[in-house]
């Protein structure tokens, strides 16, 4: 009975406490006048999270590693292509589809603040980026955002760290509430758990309410949109900088090294409050007013026919040259059933290929210098387009939905993908990949039974002497 009446008063002060902590966090109902982010604080965090890691991408360390290195691939250029200034607008229309993304949400969580400047984000900022018109100077300079992003960066450490720790809350309160329903522990044991569950609670709700004080949780919608808004307007204005034009229809042009990172000697061309971002024609201003700069970006990212893309095949190519790869790396451990079921991924055009490069070739494979030779070129094709496999991979797997909202690791562009390679050489360059692992791998048998059969003779022979 003593038990029961403690466990009552147990499940009353949590309960209370619980209550007390519910009523103490901010909503829009409760305060009109200063609506709370609260639970979207981890979706806005999300946002600021991709905002820092695209103006990282636009940083001239990173341009120059993209002109110099990137665009540069063996594998880009022998499949992709070899124009640079395609390429270079490949990659400012991924970087510029990314952007428009990140705008629409901000545009979604604008909906919730007072300033309605703030509401008009959207108009706003489709206005900035068609004519570089910044009317509410949200444009900030690279000393301002800088401190700007650091505020950010804290603000995401803080929240992501709040969302931990309120995980580990609800933990907690379920192994309490288990307690209570626990009838397996003696009366003094279940006294005690519950005792260390309840303190532990007690401090861990201590925890997450500092946490949301520091963090992105108790700070007002216009608070965090203007930081965002500001920060997506000046990213917007530094990709523009960076890949040196306006609001063109066409592709961006390639740029020499220094002007590819670094902003024109003529500052007044690059004004982002009172007009364009660069000085043009009334005709090409005419010219270009007729195509949004996002709808531009995005039709360049629409890869065109002949491509692995359009083909639908970028994806599955990529896995197939990862799993040859690996085949050609050791091809003793490869199976009959292996290499029957890489020829099950084959679709029916490398098939075709790969009967016609087949025909005439003999059964028989124990030429070392020809294996060698073909070792050789296996490695060589391997070195150019393994990297793109890789980064198709790695591409897919960032923006996959378990991942979406997560911030990507790395600077993997579409270009340095399979995506927009070309069908027929791609195709070519698996099909030598085949013909080459066919030899090595029979080689590698023959070797390996003319071995054991030398073996077994040798030992055969071992036998019939000790009989003598």
């Amino acid at each position: 009975m003593a038990l029961e009446t403690w466990l009552i008063k147990v499940k009353k002060t949590i309960s209370s406490t619980l209550d007390t902590a519910r009523s103490s966090i901010p909503n829009s109902k409760a305060s009109k006048h200063k609506p709370y982010v609260g639970v979207l604080s981890f979706e806005i965090a999300g946002l600021m999270s991709k905002l820092l890691h695209l103006w990282n991408c636009l940083s001239d360390k990173t341009m120059i590693r993209l002109r110099d290195e990137s665009i540069s691939l063996e594998g880009v250029r022998k499949i992709v292509s070899n124009d640079e200034s395609f390429l270079l607008g490949l990659a400012c229309a991924e970087m510029a589809e990314n952007l428009r993304l990140l705008a629409n949400s901000i545009s979604r969580v604008s909906k919730k603040c007072q300033d309605p400047n703030l509401w008009c984000f959207e108009r706003l900022f489709d206005e900035f980026a068609h004519s570089g018109h910044d009317s509410h100077g949200w444009v900030l300079s690279s000393k301002d955002l800088e401190a700007k992003n650091k505020k950010m960066d804290k603000y995401v450490t803080i929240t992501a760290t709040l969302y931990k720790e309120m995980e580990e809350l609800s933990t907690i309160e379920n192994s309490l509430r288990k307690s209570f329903q626990c009838k397996e522990y003696e009366t003094s044991i279940k006294e005690q758990k519950i005792a260390d569950l309840q303190q532990k609670l007690f401090w861990q709700k201590q925890e997450v309410k500092y946490l949301k004080e520091r963090s992105l949780w108790n700070k007002s919608f216009d608070t965090v949109v203007s930081m965002l808004v500001r920060s997506v307007f000046t990213v917007l204005g530094r990709m523009k900088l960076v890949f040196g034009f306006g609001y063109p229809p066409s592709l961006p042009r390639s740029l020499s090294a220094s002007a590819t990172v670094h902003p024109t000697e003529n500052a007044e061309a690059f004004s982002f409050v009172s007009g364009p971002l660069r000085s043009c024609s009334k005709q090409e201003e005419k010219k270009d007013m007729s195509v949004s700069f996002f709808e531009s970006n995005s039709k360049l990212l629409r890869p065109p026919p002949g491509t692995l893309g359009a083909a639908g095949l970028a994806f599955h190519y990529a896995n197939l040259i990862i799993i040859m790869e690996k085949m050609i790396k050791s091809p003793q451990f490869v199976g009959v059933d292996g290499r029957d079921d890489l020829y099950s991924m084959l679709p029916s055009s490398i098939r075709s290929c790969l009967r016609g490069r087949l025909k005439g070739v003999g059964f028989s494979a124990n030429d070392p210098v020809l294996a060698g030779e073909w070792r050789t070129a296996l490695r060589n094709i391997l070195g150019w387009i393994s990297p793109l496999a890789h980064n198709m991979i790695r591409w897919q797997s960032e923006r996959s939905f378990e991942h979406q909202n997560l911030l990507p690791k790395t600077n993997v562009l579409l270009l340095q993908t399979l995506f927009f390679a070309n069908k027929e050489k791609t195709e070519a360059a698996i099909t030598e990949l085949l013909v080459g692992l066919n030899y090595i791998w029979r080689f590698d048998r023959e070797m390996t039974a003319k071995a054991l059969f030398q073996c077994s003779n040798f030992k055969g022979l071992l036998n019939s002497q000790s009989y003598r």
